[in-house]
C-alpha cells in the first residue's frame, strides 16, 4: 500500500499519469472476414418489340414482318435491374452484324430504344439481340424485311 501512495504523489507532483500495461501474450484476434461480395447485377427484359417508331417512350407499328421500304427500324426495350449500367441492341442482317447501340440505363425500370437504318434492298432475315455489358444474351428478336 506504501508503494501505491507514493506513486500517487509523484503522479500528483509530476503531473504525469502511471496507466498499467499487461504484457501477457494474450491470442491474436480473429482476423475480420471479408466483405461479402456484390450481387451480381440481374438485368432482365421486361417488355421488347420491333416498331416503326416510338411515341410517348412507348413503341407503335410492331410487328415482326416489315415492307421492304420501311426504311428504318426501332428496337424498344424496359428493362429492370440495370440502373446506372448499359445495355447493347446488336443488330443482324442475316448473320452479319450491321449495328452496335450501346445506351445507358438510368434507373429500374427503364424504357430505351436504338434505331437502325434498312436499305430497301436489304431484305430478308434480319434479328436484334439485347446484351447487358458483359455480351450476354438477354433476349433475341428475329423478324423480317421485305417478304
Amino acid at each position: 500500500m506504501k508503494h501505491i501512495g507514493t506513486l500517487l504523489a509523484l503522479s500528483l507532483v509530476t503531473g504525469r499519469c502511471l496507466a498499467a500495461q499487461d504484457t501477457s501474450k494474450a491470442a491474436a484476434p480473429a482476423p475480420a472476414p471479408p466483405p461479402a461480395a456484390a450481387p451480381a447485377m440481374q438485368i432482365t427484359v421486361d417488355e421488347a418489340a420491333i416498331a416503326k417508331s416510338v411515341l410517348d417512350r412507348a413503341p407503335q407499328d410492331t410487328g415482326s414482318a416489315f415492307p421492304a421500304d420501311v426504311g428504318q427500324l426501332i428496337c424498344w426495350t424496359k428493362v429492370t435491374g440495370a440502373g446506372g449500367a448499359s445495355i447493347h441492341h446488336v443488330w443482324f442482317h442475316g448473320d452479319t452484324q450491321v449495328g452496335d447501340v450501346e445506351l445507358q440505363v438510368g434507373g429500374s425500370p427503364w424504357r430505351t430504344w436504338s434505331k437502325k437504318t434498312v436499305p430497301a434492298d436489304w431484305t430478308g432475315a434480319w434479328h436484334v439481340e439485347v446484351r447487358d455489358a458483359s455480351g450476354a444474351v438477354l433476349k433475341r428478336f428475329d423478324f423480317t424485311v421485305g417478304q
